[in-house]
C-alpha cells in the first residue's frame, strides 16, 4: 500500500472519532515525528516525550485539520515547535553530571557517515548550534528530505527564505567544520 493511503484512510476515520483509526494514524506517523524530535533534542527519551506531547495535541486538534496531508505538515510544524520549547525548558533545568551518565555499549551503525561515527556526532553538535529557524530548516531538509517548497508549506515561510536559511546554514556549518579540522 502506498505510504499516503494508510494515513489518509486512518485520518478520515479518526476525524469521525474512531479511536482505532487514530491509533493507526499515530503508527503511520510515529517514526517521522520521533526522528524529527530526536534530531532536535539528541536524546531518545526526550524525543519520545516530545512525540507524546505532539500526538496528544493532534488528538485535540484533529477535527480542525483538513486532510491527511494537512495532518502530516501540521505534525512536522508542531514537532519542531515542541522541540524548540523543550530545548528552552532544558536550558532552565540543571544538567546531569557527566560521571552520572552510563557509557553507551555501541553506537548504532545507521548513524554513521561513510562509517565515520565521529564525524556524524560532530555534525549533530554543529547543527544544534544553529539558530532555531535555521536548525528547523536544515533538519527538515536533510533529515526529512523535504524540498524547499515543502519546508515552506510546513513552516509557513516563503520559499526564498527557506533557501536563504539553507544556504547560510550550510556556509556556517562548512566554516565550523573547517575550523575544527585546523584544530586537530
Amino acid at each position: 500500500m502506498p505510504p499516503g493511503d494508510a494515513g489518509n484512510d486512518a485520518f478520515g476515520l479518526a476525524v469521525l472519532g474512531d479511536r482505532t483509526a487514530f491509533a493507526d494514524l499515530v503508527r503511520h506517523h510515529q517514526s517521522m515525528v520521533f526522528s524529527l524530535a530526536f534530531h532536535f533534542v539528541h536524546d531518545g527519551a526526550q524525543a519520545e516525550e516530545v512525540a507524546q506531547e505532539v500526538f496528544l495535541e493532534l488528538f485535540r486538534v484533529l477535527p480542525t485539520l483538513e486532510s491527511g496531508a494537512h495532518a502530516t505538515n501540521w505534525l512536522r510544524r508542531v514537532t519542531t515547535h515542541r522541540c524548540i520549547d523543550h530545548l528552552r525548558r532544558e536550558k532552565q533545568q540543571p544538567r546531569i553530571a557527566l560521571e552520572d551518565v552510563a557509557e553507551p555499549a555501541c553506537l548504532p551503525q545507521a548513524e554513521t557517515i561513510g562509517g565515520d561515527t565521529f564525524l556524524m556526532e560532530r555534525l549533530r553538535k554543529l547543527v544544534s548550534t544553529l539558530p532555531e529557524k535555521a536548525r528547523e530548516v536544515v533538519i527538515l531538509r536533510y533529515q526529512e528530505d523535504l524540498t524547499p517548497s515543502e519546508i515552506s508549506a510546513v513552516l509557513g515561510m516563503p520559499v526564498n527564505s527557506v533557501k536563504s536559511h539553507l544556504h547560510r546554514s550550510l556556509t556556517v556549518l562548512k566554516e565550523k567544520l573547517e575550523r575544527l579540522r585546523v584544530e586537530l
